[in-house]
This record gives C-alpha cells, sequence and structure tokens, in this order.
C-alpha cells in the first residue's frame, strides 16, 4: 500500500512538471512577443494551460517554483494561493490575469478566476469588488490579520502598472464572504480626507520607482512618500515621485493606522523592483 501511494505521488509530480515546463515556455510569449494578439494569445492559452495543470489531483502542495515570470503569493495559513501576471498593450496600457486556488482538503480543484474589471471601476478606492469585478493587480506580498477582528482578512501588496506615463501600487485587502472572495474593506484609519477608503492606490511617474514593502518586525506597510517635483504639479499623479520620506500603515487592533513622516533608522529596501518595470520580466520564463 505505501509502495502504491509513493508511485501514485511519484507520477503526480511529473506530471505537474511536465505542466509547469508547458506554462514556463507560454509565460515566455506572453511577456516577450512582439505582437500584442500573440501576446493576448499566449496568455489565453496559458489560462487552459493553468487550470489543466491544478486539475490534477492535490496541485495545491506543487509550489511552481520555477514558474518565474508569474506571481503566486500564498498565506502562512495555506488557506488559498493567487496567481496573477499581466499582458501589455502597445499603447503602454495593462490588462491583468489571475485566479485563486483554494487549498481543498480534498485534493480536488476550487478555484476563483479573476476577471479584470479596472476600465469600469470608477471609484476604485472606495468600491467594494468580488473576483468576477476584480481591480486587477500583480500581487507581491500576503499578510495575514486574523487577530483583534470579527472578519480574518488578508493584506494584500500589488504592483499595477497604468499607461505609458504612470504605474500605480496598491494595498489591497481580500477577505471570504459565504466562502467566495471580497476584494476592499473599509480597516483604513488616520487619512481624514477619506476615512471610508476600501484600498489605497499610489500613482507615480513611470520615471521612478516605490518602495512598498512590509515589515514584519513593526507590523507595518512602509511606503515612499509621493510628491510633484513642483508643487504647481500638484494633482498630476503622472509627475509624482519618492520625496526621500516615508509614511506608513501601522496594523493594530485589527486595523491600519495611518502614520506619517515615519522615522526609520533602516530605509526599506526595494525588494518588490521586479513589478517596478516589466520589461524586467524578459527572458525570466525560460529561453526560447
Amino acid at each position: 500500500m505505501l509502495k502504491a501511494q509513493h508511485s501514485d505521488d511519484t507520477d503526480t509530480r511529473r506530471q505537474l512538471n511536465a505542466w509547469q515546463d508547458s506554462l514556463k515556455s507560454i509565460s515566455y510569449q506572453i511577456y516577450n512577443n512582439n505582437s500584442e494578439p500573440e501576446r493576448y494569445n499566449a496568455s489565453y492559452t496559458f489560462i487552459k494551460t493553468l487550470v489543466s495543470a491544478l486539475k490534477t489531483p492535490h496541485s495545491f502542495n506543487f509550489n511552481f517554483d520555477s514558474l518565474k515570470a508569474v506571481s503566486i503569493q500564498t498565506p502562512p495559513d495555506r488557506k488559498f494561493r493567487i496567481f496573477s501576471w499581466h499582458v501589455m498593450n502597445n499603447d503602454g496600457s495593462y490588462r491583468y490575469y489571475g485566479t485563486i486556488q483554494m487549498n481543498n482538503p480534498e485534493g480536488k480543484l476550487e478555484m476563483f478566476p479573476l476577471i479584470d474589471f479596472t476600465s469600469a471601476i470608477k471609484n476604485p478606492g472606495d468600491t467594494v469588488t468580488n473576483n468576477e469585478k476584480w481591480y486587477g493587480a500583480q500581487y507581491y506580498r500576503i499578510i495575514p490579520v486574523t487577530t483583534n477582528v470579527r472578519t480574518p482578512y488578508y493584506i494584500l501588496l500589488g504592483w499595477k502598472g497604468n499607461n505609458i506615463k504612470s504605474n500605480k501600487k496598491l494595498i489591497e485587502v481580500l477577505h471570504f464572504k459565504n466562502d467566495k472572495p471580497v476584494f476592499g474593506m473599509p480597516v483604513f484609519d488616520g487619512d481624514k480626507n477619506n476615512p471610508y477608503k476600501k484600498r489605497i492606490i499610489f500613482e507615480y511617474t513611470r520615471q521612478a520607482s516605490m518602495v512598498l514593502n512590509y515589515d514584519p518586525k513593526t507590523a507595518m506597510i512602509v511606503f515612499d512618500h509621493l510628491a510633484p517635483p513642483d508643487p504647481k504639479l500638484e494633482g498630476k499623479y503622472d509627475m509624482y515621485g519618492p520625496d526621500f520620506s516615508y509614511d506608513g500603515y501601522k496594523i493594530q487592533n485589527g486595523r491600519l493606522q495611518l502614520i506619517s513622516d515615519l522615522k526609520l533608522e533602516n530605509p526599506p529596501s526595494e525588494k518588490d523592483e521586479l513589478y517596478n518595470d516589466p520589461r524586467k520580466m524578459k527572458g525570466t520564463a525560460g529561453n526560447q
């Protein structure tokens, strides 16, 4: 019986490794093909191939470690994981794709496709959405908030390329209601101008990079303070950039409290630099 089980596990891993190789090859085309229609065709093929791979029993336990071109984020409790990626348009704008795979104890595939609804969301900072009306992004960090809260939730840090002039990053909030994902929650305190924000969105010039990281030692999300190069450009966010000061959101009592002008002994490093410029994705999906 043990030998049979070991054989099954070996076969499953062999199958998933084969799927992973296929996904690497396809993802290379998503980021490197010079034709926009071909980039989208590659993304659609990637979706079909990923679904087939995840249908493999107990696929949640396979990490897809060598699939570098797609972000795969799993919280410490391993209740789910999020796959996310983007397709760049010729005009410098982006469309986002992703899925949430739940950790089904029976090993069956349980997933929620993420449908980018960005263009139809008029007030994204104040809007609660779901997986079918997703404010698309490519996530690079998950932070669980489970203490002092009635509804446990997860903070997602994400990169969201915007257009030829600017990029965005965001602090997203995810929780599950009736076993379905919900994005956006009014847990942000300290901004008198926006007391009911459901998510935080930063926009800055494409010529700059922005730090947005989590420091577990202080339970704080630390980020560059963004400002225009000239006061006359106030409100022109595609001109904004870091001004060498830092702000943060402190996680306390189940909420996120804004703290301005942080005094940091060691300024944060841009560990998520991969998501500052999608051109850095080129070549990460394998050699063709």
